[in-house]
């Protein structure tokens, strides 16, 4: 069994407010776990209405399924215009 955790930190310069920040995490939340094999969570800078740290974290019996996810979610994340990703950091557990 191998367990992968993906940690992020995106930039939302069209925020205005956290209701603006919440209506792009929700959408980024939902439209990855629809797609992909994966829990999400935010899990920091919740207050801050322009920046989100995110948390992805998948398992699966072969490492190589694993690392494929990861690098899926991480070419998504880098090819929306609706935010910058500022920073990416892949843990195996």
């Amino acid at each position: 069994m191998h367990i992968a955790l993906l940690r992020v930190v995106i930039s939302i310069p069209d925020a205005q407010s956290l209701k603006d920040k919440r209506r792009v995490i929700k959408s980024l939340k939902d439209r990855t776990v629809n797609h992909m094999n994966v829990s999400v969570a935010e899990v920091g800078q919740q207050e801050v209405w322009n920046r989100a740290e995110l948390a992805f974290v998948t398992v699966a019996a072969e490492k190589k399924v694993v690392e494929q996810r990861l690098s899926a979610i991480a070419e998504r994340l880098e090819q929306n215009s609706g935010w910058m990703l500022l920073e990416l950091k892949t843990e195996f557990l």
